[in-house]
């Protein structure tokens, strides 16, 4: 979320877009637009699966054919994919639903046709009831008529029991499917869709209770440096790193979010700025505290290092203008040194220092 120029935003838009073109070359690849999304994406390393899908593909040859291309970009950035498991359980659950409508159709109609079987009989004992024949004729009827009815119930005991399981299942499906769609791959944390709903929620929540929360964004140091010099991989485990050390440092109602790139988002409910600025402390010593070592080399690459602003909701705040202070004071962080917190107060402090220029 740190602001950078226009200039940063270029330069760094374009070693993605070079490297995406490069792969493109060396994989014989055609340029279309979808083939450029794919390689540009691996290039920023925002997905980690598919990153790991091309990686073992070029692993495995050294090269990726154009099939494979086509096949990982529908598993990974179509954008019906996600929409295409959903349509689908949904059909599995019309499917059992329908399955156990048939299911009690059949076992209504056994009961009417028992029923009617009841009443015929009674009407014959009333005509036969002296003979004993054929009361015994009419008891048997009755009895294959019972064990009939009794068979369809359990049918459709079994078929319920069953469907309620399968049901279950698709719920629980249902639920990943969501889960997913709410979770950043490669960290396991929140992503943007789950902050942007959560943020709204949390000024909402304020408004009606008068409780305030607060607000931290989280840059790593000097994040390029780690992807240029010793690859994606690296900075995806960079990523991993920052991610567990921010989940490490907050509690259950917290709300910690992958905002994208190397940027980290966490709402602290009901919690004012001082004690949020404590808690951003934590996690930036915790990050500190951690080694990096590059899994293939085992080569100590040393310590990782964020920079964290806060800010605290204000009445008549929008999600904009909470986000906005947030990010000036990490911004403040950055320019003053990296490694370091910096709140919304700190901002007041810089605005009005001596021989600032507005």
């Amino acid at each position: 979320m740190v602001r950078m120029t226009s200039r940063e935003e270029f330069q760094r838009t374009i070693v993605y877009g070079e490297a995406a073109i490069g792969q493109l070359k060396r994989n014989e690849i055609p340029a279309y637009p979808r083939h450029y999304e794919l390689w540009y994406t691996y290039c920023a390393g925002f997905n980690h699966a598919l990153n790991k899908a091309v990686n073992d593909i070029l692993r495995t040859r050294g090269s990726i054919t154009l099939d494979e291309i086509h096949q990982i970009y529908g598993q990974f950035l179509s954008p019906n994919r996600l929409g295409d498991r959903i349509d689908e359980v949904g059909s599995k659950i019309s499917k059992e639903i329908t399955g156990v409508v048939d299911a009690m159709e059949s076992s209504l109609a056994s009961t009417s046709l028992y029923c009617n079987s009841l009443n015929g009989a009674t009407s014959e004992l009333a005509l036969n009831a002296t003979d004993s024949g054929e009361v015994r004729r009419i008891v048997d009827t009755l009895i294959v008529a019972t064990r009939e009815t009794e068979t369809t119930n359990r049918k459709l005991e079994a078929q319920l029991a069953e469907s309620r399981r399968q049901i279950a299942e698709l719920h629980e499906s249902l639920d990943a499917i969501r889960f997913e769609s709410l979770t950043d791959e490669l960290t396991t944390l929140a992503n943007r869709k789950h902050f942007d709903q959560s943020i709204e929620r949390s000024i909402q929540q304020s408004e009606e209770s008068g409780e305030t929360f607060s607000l931290l964004v989280t840059d790593i140091d000097h994040f390029k440096k780690f992807n240029d010099s010793y690859g994606h991989q690296t900075g995806d485990q960079v990523l991993r790193l920052v991610g567990l050390s921010v989940k490490q440092n907050i509690k259950g109602q917290d709300i910690a979010c992958r905002y994208g790139g190397e940027e980290f988002a966490i709402i602290l409910p009901r919690t004012p700025l001082e004690q949020a600025a404590t808690v951003a402390d934590q996690i930036r010593v915790a990050v500190m505290a951690k080694e990096l070592i590059k899994r293939s080399t085992n080569e100590n690459l040393g310590n990782v290092t964020i920079s964290i602003g806060v800010s605290c909701y204000r009445r008549h705040d929008t999600p904009a203008s909470v986000i906005e202070r947030a990010d000036a004071a990490l911004y403040l962080a950055k320019r003053t040194g990296r490694n370091r917190i910096c709140t919304e107060v700190d901002l007041e402090f810089d605005r009005n220092a001596p021989g600032r220029v507005a």
